[in-house]
């Protein structure tokens, strides 16, 4: 499966690293634009000037490990398309130029179901995607949460527990299921 991922999803970083660390496991292969990564870029501009350096440094190392990832919409594309929010087009003109399955995104209202299954394509919500990811994978799942856990307390000093962490990333299934 092809998954394209919004920018809402890379950023923030918990996240970024659950939906990475099962696409590194084999689950689905991702999916972005120049023009995604661009955003998380500026996104982080928002933690000061060394939040966007620390984005602009993780994503080289994202597209050094994904090298085909990156898919720029075709000419054209995007001028036949309706969003519900203009500024998501180009999310939407990604997915049909890169024979995607799904837009992975918190997004609900601004990609309608109705709208993508026209072109062919899902959308889920990330919770979502990666809880039944961790229903067929539940060790490489758990795995993946155990080092994205490792990492966020060290780079806190705090001791946080899986199912805190998970829920504060906005996946509370997810965390749930990791926590049993």
């Amino acid at each position: 499966m092809k998954a394209v991922l919004d920018t809402c999803v890379i950023y923030p970083t918990v996240m970024r690293e659950m939906l990475l660390g099962a696409a590194r496991l084999g689950h689905f292969t991702p999916v972005w634009s120049a023009r995604i990564l661009e955003e998380w870029a500026r996104a982080a501009r928002k933690l000061g000037p060394e939040g966007e350096a620390q984005a602009r440094a993780e994503i080289a190392l994202i597209q050094s490990r994904w090298p085909n990832a990156e898919h720029p919409a075709k000419l054209g594309v995007e001028q036949r398309l309706w969003l519900p929010d203009a500024a998501d087009i180009h999310v939407l003109a990604t997915a049909i130029t890169s024979s995607a399955d799904v837009i992975v995104t918190v997004n609900a209202r601004d990609f309608p179901r109705n709208l993508l299954a026209e072109e062919g394509l899902d959308r889920r919500d990330p919770d979502g995607l990666l809880h039944s990811i961790w229903l067929s994978d539940p060790d490489g799942m758990t795995q993946v949460a155990s080092s994205t856990l490792a990492e966020a307390n060290r780079l806190s000093g705090d001791q946080w527990t899986i199912r805190a962490l998970m829920k504060k990333a906005r996946l509370p299934r997810l965390g749930k299921a990791l926590a049993t």
